[in-house]
């Protein structure tokens, strides 16, 4: 501001007197040997403000300065007939009320031939001209001497707004913000404030940490006022306002509002429903929340091939899912210099029908059925109806995505049988009925009497001959050692190896079925013998 004022000062000049010379202060006037070094120019200034008007001055010989005044014109007045006196180094004397307090003189020394003031907290209504007298003794009498160079100064509405810097800002890392006012004059110390205001749009005040900072040069006594604000940022703070409001007195305030942009990243969130009915659609949606924004890829585990990819959020539809394209997927976002995975396993849910190899078979009233399936999840298996059959198994094995189901009863006081085998893996459902027609007869052997019955009738005679002359001879035997020895409690014992083909091995007649009932007696197996040798 002081540069702009100097600028000011120093731009136009115009001359009415002789002796004109230039010097730092501006252009000197002379009369009769009383001189004035000050800027003609145009100065203009906003309200709120301060200007400084600089000026040196020297009187003729014999005049011994006392004070000094200065008085303001209206522009319009060419030749200030009516002027209004702002400033007197005689504080006894009085000046316009809206001035007093307001003006000051740079050095009091009038020694110093310095005549410099600035006038503080600018109104529009003190825009006009302003010009210097020096009063005094001329050889001893009083006396007094204006000078007719005139500075002008414009004062506008307030338009100067304060200065925000603000540096990359980073979630967690501590950042200071600082506003600088515009440059002010001495005593005119603003009242700074910060506003924040949220997302919600509720508006906050932060306290800062404000400094001042003021120049040595008496012509340019100005200063910038700056306030700091340190804080923590983080992902709240970012794409939200922050305001510096300057306060220079009651009814000037100026303001400046930021935005503030937080470097963040958050974690990668993938939303959807990863198990779907095969036939369905799966619908997976990958994104993170981060500024500057991430790049987000779809792939499928240990393949490159890029499915989907967007920034913030990508989604990956599959309109017709099956079989083969359950597995792993990757979400890959892609941050800076950061990468972050996220992986999912999809699912597809399937149930197939009742497989080939599934049925029933009837051995010695023993009913056998046997249920395939496929499914995942791995399908559950039931048989309808068992709750009236208390002798029978069930025997169910898993591999892979298979379930074999194998029940086993006994049918023997049953007449026809229906099963059905009920499948379900929580999705689908699947079931199956085996119907077993149990007649008894179907399995007797009937006596043909045109062909066998001769044999048997023989068969038997000699069996019975035989069993005759057996217990014979063991009776008479047992007598003869019962009369040597006389021992009345010996038992005679046969032993039978596991190897004599006269014993019954159950295992012969059913060579690949196992059947494991849970109660009830076990059955009788008939066997024919061969007494033809």
């Amino acid at each position: 501001m002081s540069v702009l004022i100097l600028a000011a000062l120093l731009s136009s000049v115009t001359c009415s007197s002789a002796d004109i010379s230039a010097s730092a202060w501006g252009r000197q006037h002379c009369v009769s040997g009383y001189c004035v070094t000050l800027n003609e120019g145009e100065v203009t200034v906003e309200a709120g403000l301060c200007v400084v008007i600089p000026c040196s001055y020297r009187t003729g010989d014999g005049f011994t300065p006392k004070h000094i005044a200065w008085y303001k014109c209206e522009v319009s007045e060419p030749r200030c007939g009516n002027p209004i006196m702002i400033f007197h180094t005689n504080n006894s004397i009085k000046v316009q009320s809206g001035f007093k307090a307001r003006v000051s003189f740079l050095e009091p020394d009038l020694s110093q031939n310095n005549c410099s003031i600035f006038i503080n907290k600018l109104k529009q209504s003190d825009s006009g001209s302003y010009h210097l007298r020096v009063t005094g003794e001329l050889n001893g009498k009083p006396d007094g001497f204006s000078f007719s160079p005139r500075v002008t100064v414009y004062v506008k509405g307030f338009k100067l707004k304060p200065t925000v810097m603000i540096p990359t800002l980073t979630e967690g890392q501590q950042a200071t913000l600082t506003c600088t006012a515009p440059d002010l004059c001495s005593g005119s110390v603003p009242e700074i404030t910060w506003t924040w205001r949220g997302a919600g749009g509720t508006e906050s005040y932060i306290t800062g940490n404000s400094t001042d900072y003021k120049t040595e040069n008496l012509t340019d006594a100005t200063q910038s006022p700056v306030s700091t604000l340190t804080f923590n940022p983080s992902a709240k703070h970012h794409n939200t306002n922050v305001t510096c409001k300057i306060s220079f007195t009651g009814e000037t305030i100026t303001e400046e509002t930021s935005t503030l942009n937080v470097n963040y990243l958050k974690e990668v969130k993938i939303r959807g429903v990863t198990r779907v009915k095969e036939h369905e659609s799966l619908n997976l949606t990958c994104s993170v929340e981060s500024f500057p924004l991430s790049l987000i890829r779809w792939s499928r585990l240990s393949s490159d091939t890029n499915l989907k990819s967007d920034s913030r959020s990508a989604t990956f539809i599959i309109l017709n899912a099956t079989t083969k394209h359950a597995g792993q997927y990757v979400c890959t976002a892609q941050y800076m210099n950061n990468t972050l995975k996220e992986k999912v396993t999809v699912r597809v849910m399937w149930l197939s029908n009742i497989q080939n190899g599934s049925g029933c078979v009837l051995q010695s009233q023993v009913l056998t059925c046997v249920c395939i399936i496929e499914g995942f999840p791995l399908p559950t298996i039931q048989w309808l109806p068992l709750k009236n059959n208390t002798e029978y198994s069930v025997i169910t094995a898993v591999s892979n995505d298979t379930v074999n189901s194998t029940v086993s009863l006994n049918v023997e006081k049953h007449g026809n049988i229906t099963l059905e085998c009920v499948s379900n893996n929580g999705n689908e459902e699947a079931k199956e009925k085996f119907t077993i027609h149990n007649n008894s007869k179907k399995y007797e052997q009937p006596l043909d009497l045109s062909k066998g019955y001769l044999k048997v009738i023989v068969a038997f005679l000699i069996g019975t001959l035989l069993t005759a002359v057996v217990c014979f001879l063991a009776k008479k035997y047992y007598r003869k050692k019962q009369k040597s020895s006389g021992n009345l409690h010996e038992t005679l014992e046969m032993d039978r190896r596991q190897d004599d083909p006269q014993v019954y091995d159950g295992s012969l007649l059913e060579e690949n079925q196992t059947l494991i009932l849970n109660s009830g007696p076990k059955e009788v197996e008939y066997a024919d013998t061969n007494l033809s040798l």
